[in-house]
């Protein structure tokens, strides 16, 4: 008992009030993540359009996502990431409704493509509020209970979601809808802004506008390697929402097997992904990843010679436990590569990976298995995993001197909250005094912070996850 005890202290003790509220409000947004997993099913069996249309809109969806994860980062930077997280889902949820009661082809498709953008127009200021308040050391274990809590959102919606769908398909819009209010209400009444405001003379303009963002960005080869890599272990994992059905479906096995199947996915991160920090902690992040690239790619490999439900439980499982190691290391990499004045655009185009390679990867893998077959898609991906692994061992010491740079030349600052000049007799005894990073009331809660580690006030909530269902992304963001 004890150890226990200790084990569940290790992983989810000193962690910041306001990161709780946003570990929550992530939760309680997945739960209600019903459209995006049923939506195919809904246009085609509800409304009755053809594979085609249906496609289509789905398509719409992934063009306003990475509309969204653009304009969500910029804002994130430029307006504030609660302001940002606050209009993406309260936008959502309208959209939600509204998309739910759309009848003509034209207004479901342009219902998708405004509920794709405000969705995942969330992602970027999620990302950026969770760097914001969290310190450094404890960030791996944050990023993964965040990611402990989509996937148990996400399994459970799966399950919420079929009993909703008997009792009528608009229900599935509503709850979804409401949910996403909720986690709005969460972030109005417990989450302050975290967005810190630059140092005086760092060649920016405006609250928090840095001149030539887009610029840095472009030149950053470090941070567009790693997302070019990102890119194509996206294409991989993703497969598996739209390659493997059919695959499956070729072996004879039918739609309800397939979501039997793939819910082993939910199941395993929720029960094993809070002993996975543990195991990483203090191991090189390059080989983490390039571990968990060579588990990924055997996992799909596999899949070629699966015919039956329990051999492509196992296929599952293997891949399962590679994207298990790589979204915690991959998360706080982001992190630890993002000036902290750029945090959301770097979170946005890092998420336009994810929003890319759910466009590209429905139309390669088909492309690959008509022309190759089933058998060279599944090895191809085994090849691409393999040689993600080489890229991380080659490239992670260039990564670490970038993080370590980062960390140094990271300033003292303070956050854009409103702060009272000092009254006219203090100014002298203000001057001589040494710095230190200023906070908003209330965040004693927060473990101590040395200089230049970011002021920590209450975060928002939630992501669209993924959103994707887990299509643009893992489940759901995973």
């Amino acid at each position: 008992m004890r150890t226990m005890r200790g084990w569940f202290r290790d992983t989810t003790g000193g962690l910041p009030v306001s990161f709780w509220y946003l570990w929550a409000g992530t939760l309680i947004n997945r739960l209600g993540s019903f459209v995006l997993v049923f939506l195919a099913i809904y246009l085609t069996q509800e409304r009755g359009f053809s594979a085609s249309q249906a496609g289509l809109v789905l398509g719409l969806w992934g063009v306003g996502g990475a509309l969204g994860t653009t304009a969500g980062g910029t804002l994130s930077d430029r307006w504030g990431r609660r302001p940002t997280l606050l209009t993406a889902h309260l936008g959502a949820a309208v959209m939600m409704l509204a998309l739910g009661f759309a009848r003509e082809l034209w207004a479901v498709a342009l219902g998708a493509l405004l509920l794709g953008m405000f969705a995942e127009a969330a992602r970027p200021a999620f990302g950026a509020m969770v760097i914001d308040v969290v310190p450094e050391k404890d960030r791996l274990r944050a990023f993964s209970l965040n990611y402990w809590a989509i996937n148990l959102g996400f399994a459970s919606a799966a399950i919420l979601a079929g009993l909703a769908a008997e009792a009528g398909f608009l229900l599935l819009f509503v709850v979804d809808a409401t949910t996403t209010v909720i986690t709005a209400l969460v972030i109005f009444l417990k989450v302050g802004e975290t967005r810190r405001a630059p140092t005086v003379g760092g060649g920016h303009r405006g609250a928090g506008a840095p001149v030539g963002a887009l610029r840095t960005i472009l030149r950053d080869r470090v941070f567009l390697g790693f997302v070019t890599l990102n890119l194509f272990a996206a294409l991989v994992f993703l497969q598996h929402i739209s390659m493997l059905p059919i695959a499956m479906g070729d072996s004879g096995l039918s739609p309800t097997t397939y979501g039997s199947v793939i819910a082993l996915n939910g199941v395993l991160i929720v029960v094993g992904q809070l002993f996975v920090p543990r195991l990483i902690r203090g191991r090189s992040r390059s080989h983490v990843l390039a571990l968990a690239s060579v588990v990924m790619g055997v996992g799909f490999g596999l899949t070629a010679f699966a015919d039956t439900a329990w051999f492509y439980g196992l296929t599952v499982l293997v891949w399962t436990v590679g994207e298990m190691l790589n979204s915690p290391s991959n998360a706080t990499l982001i992190a630890e590569l993002s000036p902290a004045e750029l945090r959301g655009r770097y979170q946005g185009v890092f998420s336009l990976s994810w929003q890319g390679a759910a466009a590209v990867a429905p139309v390669l893998g088909g492309l690959v298995r008509e022309q190759a077959g089933n058998a060279q898609l599944w090895f191809g991906c085994a090849a691409v995993g393999g040689l993600m692994a080489l890229a991380h061992l080659i490239s992670g010491p260039a990564r670490e001197r970038r993080a370590t740079l980062l960390r140094a030349t990271a300033g003292p600052v303070v956050p854009v909250v409103a702060i009272r000049p000092p009254a006219p007799q203090a100014a002298e005894a203000a001057a001589t005094a040494p710095a230190e990073p200023v906070g908003p009331a209330g965040d004693d809660d927060l473990p101590d912070r040395g200089p230049g580690r970011p002021v920590d006030p209450a975060r928002g909530d939630g992501l669209p996850d993924r959103g994707p269902g887990r299509a643009p992304e893992p489940t759901g963001a995973r």
